[in-house]
């Protein structure tokens, strides 16, 4: 029996997997747990639909997150924070990703997810410093951010 699963079965199949299984076990077990249904013409074609809207939505969001990077990456957007800092240009404390997400929004409308900023350690010292932000799996962006003397 031809079933399109609709949960991923282990040994099976992946959601969205079009597979001959064993008519008992569809019936029994697929079918009966809604983890599968039988696959027909009309379902055939509804699966297929559904997957080519998934594509579409996919590359409407890579697009966005093009956009963005052109945005971030452009020479005028520096993140500029504040901070206090001794003799030696070290900072007294840090500069987390979420202070470097808030001040972007706050200086350019720019909404970024903190977990998405690749920030391995906070940063300790005045300049400038490139951070890198997964925007999407697929595109990384880099965000210029320097911090001056001050407060």
């Amino acid at each position: 029996m031809k079933v399109i699963f609709l949960a991923d079965v282990k040994g099976k199949g992946k959601k969205g997997d079009v597979k001959e299984v064993p008519t008992g076990y569809a019936q029994n077990y697929l079918l009966k747990n809604n983890l599968a249904k039988e696959a027909t013409k009309e379902s055939i074609s509804a699966l297929a639909g559904k997957q080519k809207a998934q594509a579409k939505h996919e590359e409407e969001i890579l697009a966005e997150a093009k956009e963005l990077k052109k945005v971030l990456e452009d020479e005028k957007t520096v993140v500029t924070l504040k901070a206090k800092a001794g003799q030696d240009g070290r900072l007294f404390g840090s500069i987390p990703s979420k202070q470097i997400t808030d001040a972007l929004e706050k200086q350019y409308s720019i909404k970024v997810d903190k977990r998405k900023v690749d920030l391995k350690q906070p940063i300790r010292s005045l300049g400038y410093t490139d951070i890198p932000v997964k925007l999407h799996p697929e595109l990384t962006a880099s965000i210029r951010v320097h911090i001056e003397e001050g407060k």
